[in-house]
């Protein structure tokens, strides 16, 4: 079984530890990581207040939202829409994230929309996508469209918007709570807007909605002179445990946990702090435990192209990002599998992401699973797994950043929460 420990108990002194390690980065940093490193947090200190009967109230019978895992049988699915994207401005945090060759590219379209014809046929795809959901039986719900090109200013920074297309970035449903991502990405900072018509609908119904701490996004969030040139320079900071996001304040994108039932697993990433982590960790214990898990990875970002877990103790592993802790995944019996090497082309344009989308799957139940059309070494991966695939162009969409996982947030599966892992 899986366990990462972590020093927290009840006592004030362990508290204080707990935050002046998080806080010197230099010397301490090693501590820090194994701190936050954690699944075993004191329950007793989570309910030192008892709840008020009075304002209790048990989840109604027919609360549309309810998801514990990956795989369950699909019932209902926000799918995220295209309309309006825009290019995110080259702040230092959008350059660590993006490949050298596409810097011109933000430079250049920065604040202005995706290329149209190129956007275009990414909102056909996407179309077509919803079409064929629910011809699967499965209840598809859009974000609103937005205009992302409206400059915004705080008292910290200015930006413009990027686009409502991920939802899987930005929440998370954890059993019958919506759970909003503070994101850490300025250019995202209100994607929040685009989803709230329906998280007001799911909260209505009865379930739990819940916003995670918004950032400030000051400039003390990112490390302003992070030395990226190359991909070798990548590899060099993330062996050393070196992010664009310091732990000024917690962040984290929805996309960086991936769950499976009472455990969800996540990494530290360029968008995902440890203060973020920890926030996650102690809102969800008891009922749950969240593990950090780290991969060979130059540019960790969002964990569902390196690590997708696909069915109970069945999980796509990357295999040019190998985990460093999945011997503890076999010894808990987990079944793992290295997909093959995409197919996608060298010239297609993958402004925001690897061409490992093809990894990036649905899981409609066990037995079938959405996946790219134009990929056929994996569809015939999944085939010989006992697995239906449904296929789905979704290449022009793939350039904005995202596969089938990313492009929807799963509301509601047909299942119990259970342990994977006892």
């Amino acid at each position: 079984m899986l366990r990462v420990r972590c020093l927290r108990g009840g006592s004030r002194g362990a508290e204080a530890a707990h935050y002046i390690g998080s806080r010197l980065r230099g010397a301490f940093a090693g501590w820090v990581q194994r701190t936050f490193q954690s699944t075993q947090a004191a329950a007793a200190s989570q309910n030192t207040c008892a709840a008020d009967d009075k304002a209790a109230s048990p989840v109604p019978k027919d609360c549309l939202v309810c998801s514990y895992n990956e795989w369950d049988p699909l019932e209902e699915v926000i799918v995220g829409r295209a309309e309006n994207a825009c290019v995110p401005p080259f702040s230092v945090e959008v350059k660590a994230n993006t490949y050298e060759k596409y810097w011109g590219f933000y430079q250049k379209f920065g604040g202005q929309g995706f290329p149209k014809d190129h956007l275009k046929k990414a909102i056909a795809e996407i179309e077509e996508m919803c079409n064929i959901l629910k011809g699967e039986g499965v209840i598809v719900k859009r974000p609103d469209p937005i205009d992302w090109s409206v400059k915004y200013k705080t008292p910290d920074f200015e930006s413009t918007g990027m686009y409502g297309a991920m939802p899987r970035d930005i929440l998370l449903v954890v059993g019958n709570e919506i759970i909003e991502a503070p994101m850490a990405w300025r250019a995202r900072f209100f994607e929040y807007r685009a989803y709230r018509r329906l998280i007001k609908d799911y909260f209505n119904s009865g379930a739990k909605w819940t916003t995670a701490p918004k950032p400030t996004m000051a400039d003390e969030l990112y490390d302003q002179n992070y030395p990226i040139h190359s991909v070798e320079d990548r590899h060099k900071l993330a062996a050393q445990g070196k992010f664009v996001t310091t732990e000024f304040e917690p962040c984290f994108d929805a996309a960086d946990f991936i769950r499976a039932g009472r455990d969800i697993f996540v990494q530290r990433s360029q968008v995902t702090n440890y203060m973020g982590i920890e926030w996650m960790r102690r809102h969800l214990a008891p009922d749950y435990r969240v593990h950090i898990i780290s991969f060979k990875d130059p540019n960790p970002m969002h964990i569902d192209a390196t690590f997708n877990i696909i069915g109970p103790g069945l999980v796509l592993s990357n295999p040019d990002r190998p985990c460093h802790q999945i011997e503890l995944f076999k010894k808990a019996g987990w079944t793992v599998i290295q997909p093959p090497v995409p197919l996608i082309p060298d010239d297609h344009p993958l402004w925001m992401s690897s061409k490992w989308l093809s990894m990036n799957v649905l899981m409609l139940d066990e037995k079938r699973v959405m996946v790219d059309a134009n990929e056929t070494s994996i569809q015939k991966m999944f085939e010989k797994l006992g697995i239906s695939t449904i296929k789905v162009n979704i290449r022009h969409a793939n350039s904005l950043g995202g596969g089938f996982h990313c492009w929807t947030c799963d509301i509601r599966r047909r299942g119990t929460l259970q342990s994977y892992l006892d």
